[in-house]
């Protein structure tokens, strides 16, 4: 990667040498604000941290839960390349250069720009992780999530500008090497959705009896003997398997009814519905888990909320369908409290607690679920609903080859998956080293060049 011939001092810690013919200018030197309104007829956008300013999707109740008002005469417009913001949230880097003509809320700032200046390379330069930081020290407040940007002190911020042509250049070369690196995200992202799809389709063949371990062969192959489970969406069971309700195999009682002001760093561990994701797989392990504690005080008044090893927990409130019915297992003897919004499973009879979440991991049961459930933005369940969920149980002797076969299935695919999301996680790292050594000439990139070897 070859460098500029000459170099100065920029002035700036964080950046430190720039070429010497580029420039440092402000902010305020650059953009000029504007305000536009009465144009409730252009369409709805939205500026967001993933992708800057997008058209908005008004008929997704899901994507973004901000409320549209009837009347759109007060929003303001933005024209095709000029640079809007959204100053609650600049400092998570919420802004970008417009690619539409369209209105945003009247809260957001506009600005065109008031020298010449390459928007793509703009876009891109102020979007860098290098620039996000000024944001946030130009930004006040207390409210998590919704900190006010002072424009004035925006102004102030410093940005590195090239001449016009070489502008161009690191666009037109950003663009094009940014682009293959996302496309090579996209395939490995994908490749990640087909294993997982994999894992599914592997647990579903065993845990709902379609393979079962045969020891004369060695392998898992179709049950010899079926019956007919008497449930359409089940179809046939192996002959010595049975279809219980959940209320059959599990005694159901509330979490804490606690709140989280409740919680502390030290005392009793305490699992909440947001802990309860697949990010830790169905067990519960409290020295994997990041849990919060409450007082010990809770082990005297709230006995029925302590969990027991083998105990299940429901995640009682979902901001997703998918995620519904979201669910762990306590694996160790540790003393854990189950916390606001969850619902306690606690086994009837003895049976391996992991084939029973595997069973519960499967579509096939979540399907009866999310057919169940109620919400919008939010999506609740009760313990009616899991009471009257069908379950279908294995014999007990098949219940841990059943586990033994699962576990070292589903641990290969998500060894791979590991790898895929190491090497996506290294892609955005080179695609953000990428941008940042261009836009702050760290890199020699000249038009129709690309990189200077």
């Amino acid at each position: 990667m070859k460098r500029y011939t000459t170099y100065k001092n920029s002035g700036i810690d964080w950046i430190r040498e720039i070429p010497e013919h580029w420039e440092v200018r402000k902010l305020g030197n650059l953009l000029s604000p504007i305000s536009i309104k009465n144009h409730p007829d252009l369409p709805l956008l939205s500026i967001t941290r993933e992708e800057g300013i997008i058209l908005r999707d008004v008929d997704d109740n899901t994507s973004n839960h901000n409320y549209i008002p009837d009347d759109l005469s007060n929003y303001k417009m933005i024209r095709k390349g000029q640079f809007g913001m959204n100053k609650m949230k600049a400092w998570q880097g919420s802004y970008g250069v417009s690619e539409y003509d369209g209105i945003v809320s009247p809260a957001y700032f506009i600005f065109k720009f008031s020298d010449k200046v390459d928007t793509s390379f703009f876009h891109i330069a102020i979007r860098s992780s290098l620039y996000v930081s000024f944001f946030g020290s130009a930004s006040d407040g207390v409210r998590i999530g919704q900190w006010d940007l002072n424009r004035d002190r925006m102004k102030s911020i410093p940005f590195i500008f090239p001449p016009l042509s070489e502008q161009v250049a690191i666009a037109e070369f950003l663009d094009e090497k940014t682009g293959k690196i996302d496309e090579a995200i996209r395939i490995k992202e994908r490749e990640i959705e087909l294993l997982k799809e994999r894992r599914q389709i592997l647990i579903q063949e065993v845990v709902t009896g379609k393979k079962v371990w045969n020891p004369a062969t060695g392998t898992w192959t179709p049950p010899e003997r079926t019956k007919d489970s008497g449930i359409d969406w089940i179809g046939e069971i192996p002959e010595d398997w049975e279809v219980r309700k959940v209320k059959h195999i599990l005694r159901f009682t509330n979490g804490l009814t606690i709140t989280k002001a409740n919680l502390q760093e030290r005392g009793v561990k305490c699992i909440s519905y947001g802990e309860i994701h697949s990010k830790y797989g169905f067990e519960l392990d409290p020295e994997i888990h990041p849990l919060k504690c409450v007082s010990e005080e809770y082990l005297k008044t709230n006995p029925n909320s302590l969990l027991e090893k083998g105990n299940f927990v429901f995640a009682d409130t979902s901001e997703d369908l998918e995620g519904s019915g979201n669910f762990t297992y306590l694996k160790t003897e540790e003393k854990v409290f189950a916390g606001y919004h969850t619902i306690i499973g606690r086994p009837i009879d003895q049976f391996e607690p992991r084939i029973i979440a595997y069973i519960f991991d499967s579509n096939k049961f979540r399907n009866q679920i999310r057919k169940k459930m109620k919400g919008v933005k939010v999506y609740s369940i009760t313990q009616s609903i899991l009471k009257n969920l069908l379950v279908w149980i294995p014999t007990k002797d098949e219940q841990n080859n059943m586990v033994s076969y699962l576990d070292e299935i589903c641990k290969k695919i998500d060894d791979l998956i590991a790898l895929k999301e190491e090497e996506i996680e290294k892609l955005k790292e080179y695609k953000t080293v990428l941008i940042d050594a261009a836009v702050t000439g760290k890199m020699k990139v000249m038009k129709n060049e690309g990189v200077k070897e």
